[in-house]
């Protein structure tokens, strides 16, 4: 018993002395320091801040006023402009110097009259008929092609229909419309080349028929019934100032493709395409121009496709149209015959 008391006593003394000792000291762990990016910064507009007015028509369908508020606020925020949009201009509005530039769409509501009571303030007329560009008036004006939505329309209409039978209906006589033919035949060739056939015809295409200056719009119907019935026309490009919106309506219900360089109302059946200027574009192109301070620019709008049917012309030949649409607009095909 003695000798297991004193073992005993010598462990409890061992114990008290590990308790009463100095703790290890535990290091603490090492922190990383990461770095957290700042949010981008977001322009806050303040009163002085450069200021830009869209001046939009209060009936403007609905989707195309959206689009033009669209396109200039996202100019104006990238260049760190306010925005506002109006339907009318007040020479009141005119006096704020912070006002820089002023964008104006039809109908005009009086643009000269503002050009030179604001001399420092550029404006961008859209599509507003009878102004000439000058001093610190822009004039983004109606595009006056006509070749290139001639030889787009031949080379899709080519494209979308058995042995090529395609034509064109255009007025007698007008040196524009018979570029515009010229330009037609041209799309059709750079698409198939040699357009060899498989079965013979008597008809050559594209096949055109040339309307008289002083011929009825009422009979306008059969010359389209000429090409479509008798010369087996499949699709069909009607030059713009014969292109009313009953001829095509017409035209639309006899199983023939259409292209236009603007969409009639109702849009007929068979209508592929519309190839038109593009103002949006436009509007961008013009706009470095425009907060630089440099006016009085003939702004050309660039050409471009809308109203497609993609059960006419399906995404993959689209595609193509649209490669094609963008090499004629670069001056990298050539519509006309060298």
């Amino acid at each position: 018993m003695r000798v297991k008391s004193i073992i005993l006593v010598a462990l409890t003394l061992a114990l008290l002395s590990a308790c009463g000792g100095t703790p290890t000291e535990i290091a603490a762990p090492t922190v990383v320091p990461t770095h957290t990016p700042l949010p981008a910064a977001t322009m806050i507009p303040t009163p002085s801040t450069p200021l830009t007015i869209l001046v939009l028509p209060a009936d403007m369908e609905k989707d195309s006023s959206d689009l033009y508020q669209k396109t200039v606020y996202d100019l104006a925020q990238q260049s760190g402009f306010r925005f506002q949009v109006r339907n009318t201009l007040t020479a009141i509005e005119l006096t704020d110097p912070t006002l820089k530039v002023v964008i104006v769409l039809p109908p005009d509501p009086g643009v000269a009259a503002y050009v030179s009571a604001a001399p420092g303030v550029q404006f961008l007329a859209v599509n507003i008929p009878n102004l000439t560009p000058g001093g610190n008036l822009s004039v983004l004006a109606p595009d006056t092609q006509v070749d290139l939505p001639a030889f787009l329309a031949g080379y899709t209409a080519a494209m979308l229909t058995e042995e090529y039978h395609i034509g064109m209906l255009y007025p007698q006589g007008n040196g524009d419309a018979q570029r515009a033919a010229a330009a037609f035949n041209n799309g059709m060739r750079y698409y198939c080349g040699l357009c060899n056939r498989i079965f013979f015809t008597t008809t050559d295409y594209p096949t055109f028929l040339d309307i008289p200056a002083d011929e009825d719009p009422s009979k306008f119907g059969g010359y389209a019934n000429l090409l479509i019935n008798d010369r087996d026309v499949d699709a069909m490009y009607i030059y713009p100032s014969l292109a009313s919106d009953d001829l095509l309506s017409y035209v639309g219900t006899q199983g023939v493709l259409l292209f236009g360089t603007s969409t009639p109302e109702p849009r007929p059946g068979g209508w592929v395409m519309t190839i038109s200027p593009d103002t949006i574009k436009a509007i961008q192109i013009a706009w470095p121009a425009l907060i630089a301070g440099q006016g009085g620019i003939n702004v050309q709008s660039p050409l471009g496709l809308a109203d497609v049917d993609p059960g006419l012309l399906p995404a993959g030949k689209l595609a193509l149209v649209q490669e094609t649409l963008d090499k004629l607009v670069a001056g990298k095909i050539l519509t006309q015959n060298p």
